[in-house]
């Protein structure tokens, strides 16, 4: 099986963060993004996976490109770099990894990370995978019929159709078959909104016999702006924290409490503070004095005097908070 990452957006709901940093190597307790997700991937499967593409913008750079590869060889497969020049939509970006589309695919874009206990059925032409949302109308469903499999897909319904959301996370049979729909949309132009759609890619091969079906994802988990990739780092870590070890050895807790679950990644230093829950700390930081919840603090960021929630500090990042003077009377109220 071969595995497609479409990845080259360049991230711009979660700027400042991704200024100098992929979005997809954007950490989520201790791990790149987009290797959770390739791990979440392999967990699904008992096939070898020969080939993961990753589909990135000419702009990332070589050290980018490496760590990307170095990421597939450390799970057995071979590291390919794809490069998609412009934005021209779902389709267009699958496409930039042409010859990886043969044999059994799996495709999953890299700001979507899922909780699931699902495996893949090769037997089945495709799969889509879904979760039931309260408001379909902000998104693309599947509509099913009485046999369970897809008869239509349906782009941000008015009217109600389905609850069934697509999460961007698709399996084909036929590799080969889908890199020939993805080109006629190329071909005839076949566009929306000036994008190539991988829905119309399937929407063509639902006309002409290809079966569909939806497995459904216990949790759906995004990663497309600040506040949701902190939400996505609290879920990882209550997630992981039984099959993962979260915390270094190399790592000094002076004086301090750490309410788990965190991530206490190597050569951290945390002095006379309060870590957690659900609090990242990333390799080299330190944290003096301070009490810090439900956050991801980066590489080598130093932390001192600091009361810090729902936040996320970048890497190399020198934060404190200065001492005040205060003078309340008696029955104050300080916000």
């Amino acid at each position: 099986m071969n595995i497609i990452i479409p990845m080259a957006g360049m991230g711009k709901r979660m700027r400042p963060h991704t200024l100098t940093t992929a979005k997809p190597l954007l950490h989520v307790a201790g791990k790149p993004i987009v290797q959770r997700l390739v791990e979440d991937i392999l967990a699904t499967s008992n096939e070898k996976v020969e080939e993961i593409a990753f589909i990135i913008g000419p702009t990332f750079g070589k050290e980018v490109e490496k760590h990307l590869v170095e990421v597939a060889e450390a799970l057995g497969a071979k590291g390919k770099i794809c490069y998609q020049h412009e934005a021209l939509g779902t389709a267009h970006a699958i496409l930039c990894a042409s010859d990886t589309l043969d044999g059994n695919v799996f495709i999953a874009f890299a700001d979507t990370l899922f909780d699931a206990k699902f495996s893949i059925d090769k037997s089945k032409d495709a799969i889509v995978w879904t979760q039931k949302v309260e408001d379909p109308s902000a998104f693309g469903v599947v509509k099913l019929n009485a046999n369970n499999e897809i008869e239509a897909f349906v782009e941000k319904p008015k009217d109600f159709v389905s609850d069934l959301a697509i999460i961007g996370v698709y399996y084909f049979r036929d590799g080969a078959g889908l890199k020939k729909e993805l080109q006629r949309l190329i071909d005839n132009n076949i566009m929306l909104k000036g994008e190539y759609q991988i829905t119309d890619a399937m929407d063509h091969m639902l006309q002409n016999g290809v079966k569909f079906y939806t497995d459904q994802v216990q949790e759906w988990l995004d990663c497309g702006n600040m506040a949701a990739t902190v939400y996505t780092n609290q879920r990882i870590l209550e997630i992981k924290q039984k099959t993962e070890k979260l915390t270094a050895a190399s790592a000094t807790i002076d004086n301090s409490v750490i309410i788990q679950p965190c991530f206490i990644g190597e050569n951290v230093v945390v002095r006379n503070s309060v870590v957690g829950p659900h609090v990242s700390l990333e390799k080299g930081a330190v944290i003096e004095d301070s009490r810090i919840v439900n956050s991801i603090i980066g590489v080598n960021t130093i932390v001192k005097n600091a009361n810090l929630h729902t936040s996320m500090l970048g890497k190399e990042v020198n934060y404190s908070e200065k001492p005040r003077e205060m003078s309340l009377g008696d029955f104050s109220t300080q916000i």
